[in-house]
Formats: structure tokens, sequence, C-alpha cells
């Protein structure tokens, strides 16, 4: 596991102190990596007042976006979280199962894990670009403060970390990042329609259960070229086949 290649990503947060406390638990547990996406409230010395000592350095780094597509485009892992699940929110796993994840997809990948605002996490269109939905457990009362959340997420990447300090010698493949995934599932979608295979009154309910298909198994930049070979083929075809009935009229 390389933490320099974990971000922590906080969607539309509303809490100054809550930017800074989450800078602060980033710090104690090694991740340096903040991104803000559309904050509501970035007063300077409500953060400061929470991001101590060398925290500080967290915040004088931390990029800041308005897009979420943008902010995320770069990585190639993203961990989507909630406290809220269902049919359009599965759990696929727990902090320390993603650590264990983790260990081997950050030697060569960038993972970004994604919070959600505090009054109601981040929503159904946010988890859907999302490779896996991490939940933490709790007992009776499944709401969390978003910064102590942020350092159990941190406690255990940090403690695999410590565990497997010699990191894997195998060096995994570059998976396809996010911009690369989107234009893929975009492809697909327009494809698919001409085919009729989806239905063009409301494709994104079928797109949703091919993305929940194929983030079984996190594609790989070749792969996902593969994928957009077909689709072209696909549309080739399906011209050729527009114009072969427009000459037997």
């Amino acid at each position: 596991m390389c933490l320099d290649n974990i971000a922590i990503v906080l969607v539309e947060p509303q809490i100054p102190e809550n930017i800074g406390a989450t800078a602060r638990a980033m710090c104690n547990m090694g991740l340096n990596r903040l991104i803000l996406i559309n904050p509501k409230n970035e007063d300077p010395e409500r953060i400061k007042k929470m991001a101590t000592g060398d925290s500080a350095a967290i915040i004088e780094h931390m990029a800041i976006y308005n897009d979420f597509l943008k902010a995320a485009g770069d990585f190639n892992f993203l961990v989507g979280t909630t406290a809220r699940l269902g049919n359009n929110r599965p759990c696929n796993t727990m902090p320390r199962e993603l650590a264990e994840k983790l260990k081997e997809i950050t030697l060569n990948n960038q993972a970004a894990i994604i919070f959600g605002r505090e009054d109601r996490g981040l929503s159904n269109e946010h988890l859907r670009h999302c490779h896996l939905n991490m939940t933490i457990p709790t007992a009776n009362f499944s709401s969390m403060n978003l910064a102590h959340a942020v350092l159990l997420v941190c406690y255990e990447l940090f403690t695999a970390f410590r565990r497997d300090s010699q990191g894997t010698k195998h060096q995994p493949p570059r998976l396809a990042n996010t911009f690369e995934l989107e234009g893929m599932y975009e492809h697909l979608k327009t494809a698919l329609i001409k085919i009729g295979f989806i239905n063009r009154q409301n494709p994104e309910h079928w797109v949703m259960n091919i993305r929940r298909f194929l983030s079984r198994f996190p594609l790989r930049a070749r792969e996902v070229r593969v994928v957009r070979g077909i689709c072209r083929q696909i549309e080739w075809y399906e011209n050729q086949l527009q114009k072969n009935n427009k000459n037997d009229f």
C-alpha cells in the first residue's frame, strides 16, 4: 500500500471545523491528500482552529473543485462511503476490508475515499461513479461525525500499511481512471441504444446495472479501450444496416 496514492475527498462539507478535524485525523495516520468539492463554508480561521500542528500543511495544499467528475477524473479507484443502505446503494466493503483491497491497488494507482456532506451524505449520483461502497459498522445509531468517520477509515489504512510495510512485490496494472471509465459508459450507452438493447426512455437504469457488473472487476485502461473498440464496431455495423435499408427503397 502507498498512502501517498490515497486521497480523502469531502463532498459539500458544511462545517469548517470538520474540514480542519479531517486534516488532523489524516495527519495522525500518515495521509496528506485532501480534496474538497463545492464546500459550503471555507472560513479559514474556523478550519485552522482544528487543523493544528503539522496538519496545517494539509489545509495549505488541499485542492478545491466545484465539479465532482473533474475532481475524481484522474483517480483509478473510487470508494464511496454511506450509512444509508438499500437496493441503489449496496454495501460492498467495510474499512478493514477496504484497507486490504487497497494494499495492492495503490502501488500503481490513485485511489480516493469519498465522504458526503454532514446532513445527508453522498447522493446516489455520486455513488454510481464509485467502484465500491463502504459503510462503517455501528451499534444502534449509524450517523457519525464526519471527521470521526475519516479517522476510523484512515486508522485502518495506516495499520494495514504498517503490517505490510515491505509492500507487495507484484506490481499491479494501471487501472482506468474516472475520465476513461465515464467515457466508456457513455459510449456503451450510445451504442446499446442504437441496437435497441437499452430503452432510450430510461437508459440510466440499464447503464447502472452494467456499472455494477463491471465494477466487480476493476478495469484496466487497456480493457476500457477494448470495450470502446467493440462499441465502435457496433456503431459501424448499425450504420451499415441503415445504409443498406435505404438502398433497398
